[in-house]
């Protein structure tokens, strides 16, 4: 099964409709589908710290933070910290470590303004990535800001 990419998505629809368990389900099966093609991309260097994105068919799913200091990556919600001095070929092959040893969680978080789904993505006892997974469970969504960004700075 492939995990095709919707176009980029106006606001969200006005009518309600009721969120079903099953497509939640569906979306976690998808990600675990889709994680062993997950890719560590050129990492983005911040004056404070470096941002590996992770790339699925050449588009951005999400960013992790890198900490060079401990040689792993930081948890989500923990904001970066210390430098960027770090050497960035190291952290991306760190980043493509953790991420043959990354597993998808078995839940999934529906965020409303997006009508999507995030799915978590842990790596040992952290979760490292947010995959966002269209309402019916059926289609990634990249991000696509950081898509550009990557894209901007000609790293793919």
């Amino acid at each position: 099964m492939t995990a095709p990419f919707p176009p980029i998505r106006g606001g969200p629809r006005a009518e309600y409709r009721p969120l079903k368990p099953e497509d939640g389900k569906k979306a976690v099966e998808l990600v675990r589908e889709a994680l062993p093609f997950f890719r560590a991309g050129e990492p983005i260097t911040h004056p404070d710290h470096i941002d590996v994105p992770v790339l699925y068919m050449n588009f951005g799913i999400d960013r992790i933070h890198y900490n060079g200091k401990a040689k792993m990556p930081r948890p989500k919600g923990a904001p970066p910290h210390g430098s960027a001095t770090t050497d960035p070929k190291e952290a991306r092959e760190v980043i493509e470590r953790v991420l043959k040893e990354a597993r998808v969680l078995d839940a999934a978080e529906f965020r409303e303004p997006e009508d999507c789904w995030i799915i978590p993505v842990a790596w040992k006892s952290f979760i490292i990535l947010h995959v966002r997974v269209s309402r019916e469970g059926e289609e990634l969504i990249p991000d696509y800001g950081l898509t550009e960004e990557v894209r901007r700075y000609g790293t793919l």
